[in-house]
């Protein structure tokens, strides 16, 4: 079940952001319950909007779990590398989620900025998670620079709609078998996560569907289940689809019937 990126084995395919919680107590037993051991903190937000942030740090060390910064609130290549660069000596990592926004409504990613911020980072010997769109393409880009590690979207960040284009999803897992693939913003709910693992995705990573959550705790505690439900289904391998009824007992005879 572990996935391993740069020599790290992670045994837990659930990832789990920092942001939106009620308070940090909430967060830190959220964290805890999902067994998650890769939660991702943006460094830019937290630092310009974070009053609190010695007691935010020192909760995100208790947790024991790889810190994965990102660059969230970022709009162009140069703003990325520069956060990364600052990410990697606060946090002493060379992991970088690397968010490069276009749009502010959708909170698309600007694929040509991405790519030029990834070739950068790439060279200065950063481990790239790039959140993209399910664009053949601009993965294709991606790949071709070196990156082992690919971050679509379902769905726009923080709308919770889902699986969108389930084929495009499944074409990268076909045509990138090699890489890294985490699903990386607009799960909604657990049968989400869980569809995402039956496509052979290797994680998920999510924020806002737990963090916004009744009960933020129960819910990460059910997205870990769910993923790990989904890839044990996923490397099970489903039956045949089928377009007709098929008996699940064979009728070897029939029997006698007497009238």
């Amino acid at each position: 079940m572990s996935i391993h990126i740069d020599n790290k084995i992670i045994h837990n395919r659930l990832f789990l952001g920092t942001a939106l919680y009620p308070n940090l107590t909430v967060m830190e037993e959220a964290i805890s319950v999902s067994n998650t051991q890769v939660v991702t903190v943006s460094l830019r937000r937290q630092l310009t909007h974070n009053t609190n942030k010695n007691t935010f740090w020192e909760t995100i060390t208790k947790t024991n779990c790889h810190v994965l910064p990102n660059t969230a609130g970022c709009h162009s290549a140069k703003e990325a590398i520069m956060t990364a660069k600052v990410a990697r000596d606060l946090f002493e990592t060379n992991w970088i989620k690397l968010e490069v926004i276009g749009d502010e409504l959708t909170l698309q990613p600007d694929c040509f900025e991405l790519v030029k911020a990834c070739e950068q980072l790439l060279r200065d010997n950063f481990i790239v998670f790039p959140y993209c769109t399910d664009d053949l393409i601009v993965c294709q880009h991606l790949v071709s620079l070196g990156c082992r590690i690919l971050m679509p979207w379902a769905a726009p960040i923080g709308s919770g709609k889902g699986l969108l284009n389930p084929y495009g999803l499944k074409l990268l897992r076909l045509r990138f078998p090699e890489c890294v693939l985490i699903i990386d913003a607009g799960i909604g709910t657990p049968s989400h996560a869980a569809a995402a693992m039956e496509l052979g995705f290797d994680g998920v990573l999510l924020n806002t569907a737990v963090a916004l959550a009744d009960d933020p705790v129960k819910m990460a505690l059910a997205f870990s289940h769910a993923v790990t439900a989904g890839r044990l289904a996923y490397e099970a391998g489903r039956m045949p689809e089928r377009d007709f009824a098929h008996a699940s007992t064979p009728l070897f005879d029939k029997p006698l019937v007497l009238e």
